[in-house]
């Protein structure tokens, strides 16, 4: 099984004390800028393309949301560098500020637990940003790990994973459709109530209810499960960027590595012509009813009149994936974990729960419900929803369950201190991140694929290729120009 790059990119809730949200954008930019950490400042947008599909063509405008528009309108915040505020930090991640939520884009990762452990360390880089901020502003900042403000606002936790342009759309959208739709199962952060509105229930994902299509190019208004926007971040003719819109932001460490290697293994099945074939009747209305299923039969209409669960279109994969691949030990973990959690889900919850986000505040909340003689209701739910996905260890509910055992823990502070300071693999993030630790004054232009040196006052770019390994041997370059002929001796 080929190993599939992967990064993931993290809109934080962000709320300033005494302030609404018509400051966030503001707030937003300030806290990005005033990250204290060493950076890069800028980013080089020449590459980025929002509004090419993978269908083909190009979108003439993006959707945008009216509710942001109302919060917005008659104001400008200046050209778009400057509103995003980017930071690029010596680990090759990068920190900015997207429509009023600070955002962590980690670094490129092959394996699923590297790529998780620095998730996580996004908490911190983002909590230190807010510190700062707090203490400049004066008042209490809060930073939240989730996906909706319970005010009819949603924002994204998206993946990113690097496939060959030769699978096409039409092959990856019917390979993958169904695992997106399913793997909330196993990985659905939770949510109480419906999102948009105040319906007294409970939901496994956070994104279901702002679903509305099963593919389009949007991201911020008429989402879609399956997101057909066409960045590569890398040479296009060669590589297209899936683009995964429609997960949630997991606080325990594990579900983001399930998360992601669940979409691995449906990637890998889809280029080798294996993946298993389920065509719903609706996809949209799919993904909510699984979402909203409570009893956890999780039933689902096929096309034909037919149905099928959840629990048997996972289990295609895995079976798809153990008789056609040749996987690794994470890909094997992924199917033996996953089988085991949905056994667990049916027979032991207890231990379901510790591994699930959704099913860690279910247990939490139907046990105060029971207590209390209450019911969904309560507004006090929405505020321990809300407490859950605080980011600060101090006060947040998640980091509370893990202290007390209750959940599986996350990777280690003095891990996750690490992860801020480079990477341990030999991607290309590797490589911009010795670029900013090193070479920082010297650098001119970051993004994805590429970096921008100044020699001799003028700019000479390098490209990062996606699937090459950067050897260690490239922190020992003396000067810029040595690390330049080293980066291009690789390809």
């Amino acid at each position: 099984m080929r190993k599939i790059l992967a990064g993931i990119e993290t809109e934080y809730g962000l709320l300033v004390e005494g302030y609404g949200a018509d400051s966030q954008i503001d707030h937003s930019m300030a806290l990005v800028r005033g990250y204290p950490g060493e950076c890069h400042f800028g980013w080089d947008y020449q590459y980025e393309s929002p509004r090419a599909d993978l269908r083909g063509f190009r979108l003439e405008r993006l959707a945008f949301d009216p509710v942001d528009a109302q919060f917005d309108a008659g104001r400008t915040y200046g050209e778009a560098h400057e509103i995003r505020s980017d930071r690029v930090l010596p680990n090759g991640a990068r920190f900015y500020n997207d429509h009023g939520h600070p955002e962590y884009a980690t670094p490129e990762c092959l394996s699923i637990f590297e790529l998780a452990k620095h998730d996580c360390a996004g908490q911190i880089v983002v909590m230190r940003a807010a510190k700062a901020f707090e203490k400049e502003l004066g008042v209490p900042v809060h930073i939240y790990k989730n996906n909706t403000d319970y005010h009819g606002a949603s924002y994204g936790t998206h993946e990113g994973y690097l496939v060959p342009r030769s699978v096409g759309f039409e092959r990856l959208f019917k390979g993958l459709l169904p695992m997106m739709v399913t793997r909330q199962v196993l990985v659905g952060a939770g949510c109480v109530g419906d999102g948009s509105s105040k319906q007294p229930s409970y939901q496994l994902s956070q994104r279901a209810d702002y679903l509305v299509e099963p593919a389009n190019a949007e991201t911020l208004y008429r989402r879609p499960i399956f997101n057909t926007r066409d960045e590569a971040h890398s040479e296009p003719k060669d590589w297209m960027r899936l683009h995964v819109i429609c997960g949630d932001a997991n606080m325990i460490s594990s579900a983001t590595a399930r998360k992601v290697g669940l979409m691995k293994l449906a990637i890998a099945l889809t280029e080798a012509e294996f993946a298993p074939i389920w065509e719903f009747k609706d996809p949209v209305r799919a993904f909510q009813a699984i979402s909203h299923d409570l009893s956890f039969d999780f039933k689902v209409e096929l096309k034909g009149r037919s149905w099928t669960n959840a629990y048997e279109i996972l289990e295609s994969y895995f079976a798809a994936a153990e008789r056609l691949l040749d996987l690794d030990d994470e890909m094997k973990w992924v199917i033996d974990s996953s089988r085991q959690l949905l056994q667990d889900l049916r027979t032991n919850f207890s231990q379901f729960k510790r591994e699930v986000d959704w099913a860690a505040k279910y247990a939490m909340y139907t046990d105060y419900i029971a207590s209390e003689s209450t019911d969904w209701r309560d507004p006090q739910l929405r505020a321990f929803d809300l407490e859950y996905h605080n980011a600060d260890p101090e006060e947040g509910l998640h980091a509370a369950l893990e202290q007390m055992g209750e959940v599986s823990p996350n990777p280690v502070q003095s891990d996750l201190l690490a992860a801020l300071e480079g990477v341990e693999e030999p991607t290309r993030a590797y490589a911009r991140g010795l670029a900013v630790s090193r070479f920082n004054d010297r650098l001119k232009g970051v993004c994805w694929r590429t970096l921008t040196f100044d020699i001799g006052g003028k700019p000479v770019e390098v490209d990062l290729m996606p699937n090459f390994e950067y050897p260690p041997q490239l922190a020992e370059a003396e000067d810029v120009e040595t690390f330049i002929s080293m980066l291009r001796g690789i390809q």
